[in-house]
């Protein structure tokens, strides 16, 4: 299962750079970059959450320390590509990539990794704790 899951995560990749991609090339050009960035932020979790729920759903999670297991192998998964392929593939500066991550300049990336780390819980939970 756990396989299927790190496959799955290169579709939340798939989702971030198109995500990223039409940010740049269509409001990003409109609106104040850093409320591009935040709407990105916004859209992207949004996108990933629709794609989360229909991936949990299809492969349904056997418990609560599974689905904490995808999360956080997500997250490590989504940090390295982030700064690996930010730095090295995309050119950005250590500096640019950790800035993303200020949230007292208003940077909200943040939230992208902190969601593919508890989404995996949520929806289990959503989908498996009994009503009372």
């Amino acid at each position: 299962m756990i396989i299927r899951y790190v496959l799955a995560w290169f579709g939340l990749m798939v989702i971030a750079i198109a995500n990223g991609t039409i940010r740049q090339f269509t409001y990003g050009q409109v609106i104040p970059e850093l409320h591009a960035h935040q709407l990105s932020t916004l859209t992207g979790i949004t996108l990933m959450g629709l794609y989360i729920w229909w991936i949990t759903r299809k492969w349904k999670l056997k418990s609560a320390g599974q689905a904490w297991a995808v999360g956080f192998i997500w997250l490590v998964m989504t940090i390295l590509f982030e700064f690996i392929f930010g730095h090295y593939a995309i050119g950005k500066s250590w500096a640019t990539l950790l800035n993303d991550y200020n949230l007292l300049q208003g940077r909200v990336w943040i939230f992208v990794p902190i969601w593919a780390t508890i989404a995996p819980y949520i929806f289990f939970r959503i989908r498996y704790t009994p009503a009372k």
